[in-house]
């Protein structure tokens, strides 16, 4: 049995463009890599397991975080000891698996956050954006982490349930990060590029806005 076993999670939703790129990446540097498609109208699935991941799909789109759960559920059946979670469409470097890997391995932390830089590769909407959710979070839960938003991070497999989310949408990263931290969870940081492929994709301004409002809630209700 392998006791060290790297899962990567990919939610996936009509990413049949790139998936398999992505998949060809990230194998290189994990165990298994299983890709939530989040019922895709395009072939996602078919390019993804024709590259070798694993593919669990919902028939409907649920969102983000109802794919998240899906996949990390199925990684753990699979006897995952440490599963790393990245978003499928190329925004997240693959070479950055070790870094991340390696601190959990080390038994010094539970979760692993990787971080973008805050300069001129990111849109200013988000870099404005992406600075009050992380001094919102500071504020009300203690939590220093530079970039709440961000989907890539790594953590131990067996605190899933400490970390079990609710939410379906794109609020499931920052929601994850609350709940480590509301559990005393160990944590830090890796810094990686800052990659966008679709400035527009994902979320929005009104996103931004309800999220900060969640946070206000999650105070005083996780």
């Amino acid at each position: 049995m392998n006791n060290r076993k790297v899962v990567v999670v990919l939610p996936a939703y009509n990413e049949g463009a790139r998936i398999a790129d992505v998949v060809r990446k990230v194998r290189t540097y994990v165990d298994e890599v299983i890709v939530a498609d989040d019922g895709s109208k395009d072939s996602t699935s078919e390019e993804a397991r024709q590259i070798g991941a694993i593919v669990v799909r919902h028939r409907i789109n649920l969102g983000k975080g109802a794919a998240l759960q899906t996949g990390v559920q199925a990684a753990i059946l699979r006897g995952a000891k440490t599963i790393v979670l990245m978003d499928a469409d190329g925004q997240h470097p693959p070479e950055k698996i070790p870094e991340l890997v390696e601190k959990i391995h080390g038994g010094a932390y539970d979760i692993v956050f990787a971080y973008r830089k805050h300069d001129h590769e990111m849109p200013g909407y988000r870099r404005f954006g992406n600075q009050w959710l992380n001094f919102s979070v500071r504020f009300l839960f203690g939590m220093l982490v530079s970039d709440v938003w961000c989907g890539f991070r790594a953590f131990r497999a067996d605190i899933y349930p400490l970390i079990q989310w609710q939410r379906q949408n794109y609020s499931v990263d920052v929601e994850m990060a609350l709940r480590a931290a509301q559990h005393k969870l160990r944590y830090c940081e890796v810094p990686i590029p800052t990659i966008y492929h679709d400035v527009y994709k994902g979320v929005s301004i009104v996103d931004g806005i309800r999220l900060l409002l969640n946070i206000l809630i999650w105070r005083f209700t996780l």
